[in-house]
């Protein structure tokens, strides 16, 4: 039986690592990027070409445009300004777009059901989420479970970046040898400026800080990685 799963593709650092991870597993995969009018619409090119770099057959950029009609957010729309600073856990910051991620993987699991797919991958994290309440384990298991209710369809939403660190995430793109790729080619800004980005938007800081963590200490990172996911 072919192993297919759905990737949730981005282009950014979290799911490029999810996909290069995902690559030995599986048969199959198809990365599925959402048009939502974001504010770093960059991402979605950047996403396209890292999807045939790593040879990706099947990439699907599917309009989403209804959400930025509805969620109100610094991504999706130019006069708020994108946060700078790190979530205090009190108050999500401008960045975070209200169901972004219950519309994005109810669709991916549609689109799943019709290729057959027994897995979806996305690459939230709990560890690293700006304290977004769609990146947590909790909403991604009650949706796992709702969504095989009103389905009646067998199938796993992935999260395998969940309990990482940043820094523990750029230790699996080294340990797949990806870490050049990961670092210089992916899109994580929130301002759309590829590698190491504006260096000011959140994002940035979340992703300079882990790399900086990374290496300084990169063999105890990797170790830590390798215990959390019995690499």
């Amino acid at each position: 039986m072919t192993k297919k799963a759905v990737i949730v593709f981005s282009g950014g650092q979290d799911s490029t690592t999810c996909l290069i991870h995902a690559l030995p597993h599986y048969d199959e995969i198809h990365c599925i990027t959402f048009d939502y009018g974001q504010r770093h619409r960059a991402e979605i090119e950047v996403a396209q070409q890292l999807s045939k770099k790593l040879g990706v057959t099947v990439h699907k950029v599917l309009d989403t445009s209804l959400l930025n009609e509805l969620a109100i957010s610094s991504l999706t729309r130019d006069n708020i300004p994108v946060s700078t600073t790190l979530s205090s856990g009190d108050t999500l910051p401008s960045t975070f777009v209200p169901g972004r991620n219950v519309l994005f993987l109810t669709l991916a699991t549609i689109y799943a059901y019709q290729v057959r797919a027994e897995t979806i991958i996305t690459g939230v994290s709990e560890t690293e989420s700006s304290g977004y309440p769609d990146c947590r384990d909790d909403f991604v298991k009650r949706l796992n479970d709702a969504i095989e209710c009103g389905m009646d369809y067998k199938l796993r939403i992935e999260t395998p970046l969940m309990w990482l660190t940043k820094a523990e995430t750029w230790a699996l793109a080294d340990y797949h040898q990806q870490l050049d790729l990961v670092r210089y080619q992916t899109l994580t800004c929130y301002n759309g400026i590829k590698g190491s980005g504006c260096d000011r938007c959140d994002a940035c800081t979340l992703r300079k800080n882990g790399l900086i963590e990374f290496l300084e200490d990169r063999t105890g990172t990797t170790k830590r990685l390798r215990i959390k996911l019995n690499l």
